[in-house]
């Protein structure tokens, strides 16, 4: 471990220039095909000590001048040299492109989506991954394509730009790595995470003439307000199947009616600091597209109008997921 921490202190500071060479050598594409300006190959533990054995076979050879060490030597370094050429084959002409990815809230994970074609040979066991000890290894046959999905954890909102992915293959003898970086340019947005919370009286609200600006108390459908006692006749869909079974009766989830009102979800009108309010934004925003109910999201410098459905919900999630966020 030690040593290990040692190799790391030597080589961070040349990770920098790493990355801008292979920036140019290899650009960030969403489409990349693998040839030899983008293939890298070098032994493996196994091709060196196989390099190994041969330096000592042929010195044997040299020693004894024995004819048949020296044809067993030569014919081993034959068969190393056309590993060389077979494993590059393995990667080269190999296309690699990033599908669409769908967005998802802090805390899920994202799944990127790939896919592998041959445009003639098949390839064998092509590892892929974001580092050598994760790879999913696939076949793509001739003319074929394979697909695989590979995921990464959400820890923020915003953009999350996916690494440069690892692509080797080690086919067929195990004596040599040939690699590949290659950055697909797959970026994904992320959402803030969803959290429960009252919806306050908000800024935009237009409150009724007789109501003076309250709440109107019944079996409305926008505002959690607490439990009340089963009376015959009451949703089924809103018992508390949870204080049943604790044997607290049976009670009934009693909700505010904000109907009449034009909603309009106010950043300004939470409180919080910009993440809590974010993600209880965010928890209304679906909680009110899933109602079906028309309403406007309102932040600091941005304002989306009142409107409904699948679009609308799109916005408004997209406008918190980038809000403070440069660009």
């Amino acid at each position: 471990m030690v040593a290990a921490r040692g190799a790391g202190a030597v080589i961070g500071p040349f990770k920098p220039f790493w990355h801008r060479w292979l920036a140019r050598r290899i650009p960030a594409a969403p489409r990349v095909v693998l040839d030899h300006r983008r293939i890298f190959i070098l032994p493996t533990r196994s091709g060196a000590a196989f390099a190994l054995v041969l330096v000592l076979m042929l010195l044997a050879s040299i020693n004894y001048q024995n004819s048949l060490a020296y044809a067993l030597t030569f014919l081993l370094l034959s068969l190393g040299v056309l590993a060389i050429l077979h494993t590059y084959r393995n990667l080269s002409a190999l296309v690699l492109s990033a599908s669409a990815t769908r967005a998802v809230f802090v805390g899920e994970t994202v799944l990127l989506r790939l896919r592998l074609d041959s445009t003639g040979q098949s390839h064998q066991a092509i590892g892929v991954g974001w580092s050598r000890e994760q790879l999913q290894c696939r076949d793509v046959a001739s003319n074929g394509h394979s697909e695989l999905e590979l995921a990464l954890p959400s820890q923020a909102r915003g953009w999350l730009k996916a690494p440069r992915i690892r692509v080797e293959s080690v086919f067929p003898l195990g004596l040599l790595r040939a690699w590949s970086w290659l950055d697909l340019e797959q970026s994904v947005l992320i959402y803030p995470q969803p959290v429960a919370g009252r919806i306050p009286l908000l800024a935009g609200v237009q409150p009724h003439a007789e109501d003076d600006g309250q709440l109107t108390r019944g079996q409305g459908v926008d505002d959690y307000q607490g439990l009340c006692n089963y009376v015959p006749g009451d949703n089924l869909r809103r018992l508390h199947w949870k204080a049943w079974s604790r044997g607290q009766g049976l009670l009934v989830k009693e909700f505010s009616d904000l109907s009449g009102h034009d909603l309009c979800l106010d950043f300004m009108a939470m409180a919080g600091d910009i993440e809590e309010r974010l993600s209880r934004l965010c928890y209304w925003v679906l909680e009110l597209s899933q109602r079906q109910q028309p309403f406007a999201l309102r932040l600091p410098g941005y304002e989306v109008a009142a409107d409904s459905g699948e679009g609308h919900r799109d916005t408004c999630l997209r406008a918190l997921a980038l809000y403070g966020v440069r660009p």
